[in-house]
């Protein structure tokens, strides 16, 4: 058995695991997690000073790449003139102009520290408004860890919630149903059998938690039209899609609005901020205006804000996500020539910059597909871009991520190293 790092050893005696979020420990895929002590462009460097071609973009935030010169320079700047001041800042509002010009359903923005705290708050808020207890989530949408959110379909119904996690009590979990994704009539007999109750609906428009998942073309109008019809609000937690599939988000590329829309990520150019927005009359519920509660001292903190600031304003250009889908049609047809060529049983899932790579599963269309992939042969797959110094999402059920930092010999380098895995791995 080989030694685990010191490195390691010392983060296990004072961090539970080691980490600070569990999916860095690497459980999925066994070993020890790299420690990244710096980041340049589409590389990340261990703490031993080792190089490897970067897909996780930090879960998606850094689409410009890692340590991008303008919002190193706008960020210093801010630091210079104070990090935090527990007060507004002309950088938030422009910030929330940004925002409401870019993405369709927003008329009015509210910034937190991250997306567990938008989520959280756009849910309370959606209560208020229709003055009912009860939200829909999708089964393998993940919105963060808040206690009504982290819930399981039980037993095999639909509608019945348990607990994901110690400590959430069932009490919490049995105001949360769940609904398949990309199957509307599941979500219409939720609605029947809890006429009147349902507060909202909240929903990844593309799944990126269990591994990318697009919407069938009629699955998010219908959802507009099922809330609509119910009196519920419908919520869309574009945390990971928000400026990365398009610059107005999901929203945007698939001509559909919510009536909240929950951001973060690519929201804070890499520093932790997100934040929740949507109509006017219904923001205006939170306090100080109304009655709904919500507060943070370090909210719209300045640096974050500069930093998506700057982010923002250089992907307001169109050709910016021409480039991006370049890169992630090039990618995608270039490992789909692989799997034609070699034994190997795979399918790719890929909208924009990012995209997920199923073993041994033809189609992945919703999450029960998703779940019947081959996980022992991602392990392989891990582990053997890594060898090859590719670092990507140390878990099968992730979205790995294309910046506009990576070159196309950076593409290139990631194709070669999976056709040289494909064509020895028997399948």
């Amino acid at each position: 058995m080989t030694a685990k790092p010191k490195i390691f050893l010392r983060a296990t005696r004072r961090i539970p695991g080691g980490v600070n979020s569990p999916v860095r420990a690497w459980k999925s895929v066994g070993g020890v997690p790299l420690f990244i002590a710096r980041g340049r462009g589409s590389y990340v460097f261990d703490a031993n000073g080792k190089r490897y071609l970067d897909f996780v973009a930090s879960w998606g935030p850094l689409i410009l790449g890692h340590a991008h010169p303008k919002v190193v320079q706008v960020v210093q700047r801010q630091a210079r003139q104070g990090v935090t001041f527990g007060a507004p800042t002309m950088l938030e509002v422009e910030l929330a102009e940004a925002v409401a010009a870019a993405v369709p359903s927003i008329e009015k923005l509210r910034l937190v520290s991250s997306g567990t705290e938008a989520t959280m708050s756009a849910i309370r808020l959606a209560r208020a408004f229709t003055g009912r207890s009860k939200i829909i989530k999708f089964d393998g949408c993940y919105h963060g860890h808040s206690d009504g959110l982290l819930v399981k379909a039980g037993s095999g119904i639909a509608t019945l919630s348990l607990p994901e996690s110690a400590g959430v009590p069932r009490s919490f979990a049995c105001e949360t149903l769940i609904a398949k994704y990309n199957d509307s009539q599941s979500l219409q007999k939720i609605f029947a059998r809890y006429k009147n109750k349902v507060a909202a609906v909240i929903v990844e428009p593309i799944c990126g938690n269990m591994g990318v998942i697009k919407p069938e073309p009629d699955f998010l109008p219908g959802l507009c039209q099922i809330t609509r019809e119910n009196g519920a609000l419908l919520i869309f937690d574009e945390v990971i899609t928000g400026f990365r599939v398009a610059y107005g988000g999901a929203q945007s590329l698939y001509q559909v609005r919510p009536d909240l829309t929950c951001l973060g990520k690519i929201l804070g150019g890499g520093l932790p901020l997100a934040g929740f927005g949507g109509r006017s009359e219904i923001m205006d519920l939170l306090a100080p205006v109304g009655p709904v509660y919500q507060a943070g001292t370090l909210s719209g903190n300045p640096l974050a804000v500069a930093a998506g600031l700057a982010t923002i304003k250089l992907l307001s250009r169109p050709a910016i996500y021409e480039k991006l889908e370049a890169q992630g049609a090039y990618l995608e047809e270039g490992i789909r020539e692989i799997l034609a060529h070699s034994r190997l049983e795979a399918t790719i899932n890929r909208v924009g910059s990012m995209m997920t790579i199923f073993f041994g599963i033809q189609r992945v269309s919703h999450p029960d597909e998703a779940r019947n992939c081959d996980r022992n042969k991602f392990v392989k797959f891990f582990h053997a871009m890594l060898d090859r110094r590719i670092y990507l999402p140390p878990a099968p059920f992730e979205a790995m991520f294309i910046s506009l930092a990576h070159s196309k010999s950076d593409l290139v380098k990631f194709l070669k190293a999976f056709d040289h895995w494909a064509r020895r791995s028997n399948g």
